[in-house]
């Protein structure tokens, strides 16, 4: 099976008294992987990359390797504004036994076109590891366009791309772009079966934290074209896709793993916990997949 196919889930990263719970992380590792997930991500934006120290981004990504011994793939993330320091994370996850990097965009500078790809072109001279361009625009302003995806795709070591865009129709257009071969992973809960079955590998998921044999199995689903099974775990899924959006992610998700006993829910400045009445509807979506009491 390709290693970059199926179920993957953006951890968190668990914190205990405003230290990374180095214990609590590795657990969550270890779940993934007997939930049947094919890749597990660490130090990503729901693991609140852009709040942990560079030491603490290394130790991840260090935990991660540690935790998966070659059961699942780790996609380490591996981007920032900063060339420079792209370039610097990807060299120390290579170095630690990492498998694949996972890229986002420059956020805040605003790079043109031009500019991400003579960042993304960098980055791949300065690894040996395969490469996913991480899209999401909502979070960095800077849009990777469909024909940068493609330029960018004939270098042989860019694999692929995390669409965080919500927009299906960039699957077949980017197919056309960088060729069948090039992986399509959605960063998109709500619309990953849709994705799929234009031609998607998987996604790169949030609510797999929670659910994580669900997530397979509906990704699982979609590979032998059972879309009657796919659909039916997705409409299951959905009001948890839904309210794990409802504030800023991993604020909700936090929260519902500490309901669950899997981690506590605290947070880095400047995000916070979530409101009152987030708190209920979390635990009423819970409560509804019986995942708590």
């Amino acid at each position: 099976m390709n290693p970059l196919k199926g179920s993957m889930t953006a951890l968190v990263t668990p914190f205990r008294n405003g230290a990374v719970d180095d214990a609590a992380f590795q657990m969550l590792v270890d779940r993934q992987i007997k939930g049947g997930t094919a890749a597990v991500i660490p130090a990503g934006t729901t693991g609140e990359s852009a709040t942990l120290t560079h030491d603490e981004h290394r130790r991840v990504i260090s935990l991660a390797v540690e935790a998966a011994k070659g059961r699942a793939t780790v996609m380490a993330g591996a981007g920032s504004n900063s060339t420079v320091e792209a370039i610097e994370l990807a060299r120390f996850a290579e170095n630690a036994g990492a498998d694949a990097l996972l890229a986002v965009t420059g956020y805040y500078n605003k790079p043109t076109q031009a500019g991400l790809i003579a960042h993304f072109t960098a980055l791949h001279e300065a690894t040996r590891l395969p490469i996913i361009l991480y899209n999401v625009p909502g979070r960095t302003v800077a849009n990777l366009s469909v024909e940068t995806i493609g330029a960018l795709s004939k270098l042989p070591r860019i694999a692929g791309v995390k669409d965080a865009t919500g927009d299906l129709a960039r699957v077949a257009l980017q197919r056309l772009a960088s060729g069948p071969d090039f992986i399509q992973l959605s960063g998109e809960d709500m619309t990953a079966v849709g994705f799929n079955a234009m031609g998607g590998a998987g996604c790169i998921s949030v609510t797999a934290n929670i659910a994580p044999v669900l997530c397979a199995a509906m990704h699982a689903a979609t590979f032998e074209r059972d879309y009657d099974k796919a659909v039916s775990i997705q409409d299951r899924l959905a009001p948890l896709h839904e309210v794990l959006f409802v504030e800023t992610s991993p604020g909700p998700v936090k929260y519902a793993m500490s309901l669950m006993g899997l981690c506590s829910d605290e947070l880095r400045l400047p995000l916070v916990s979530p409101g009152d009445a987030t708190k209920a509807r979390v635990r009423n979506v819970l409560r509804g997949l019986e995942l708590i009491d």
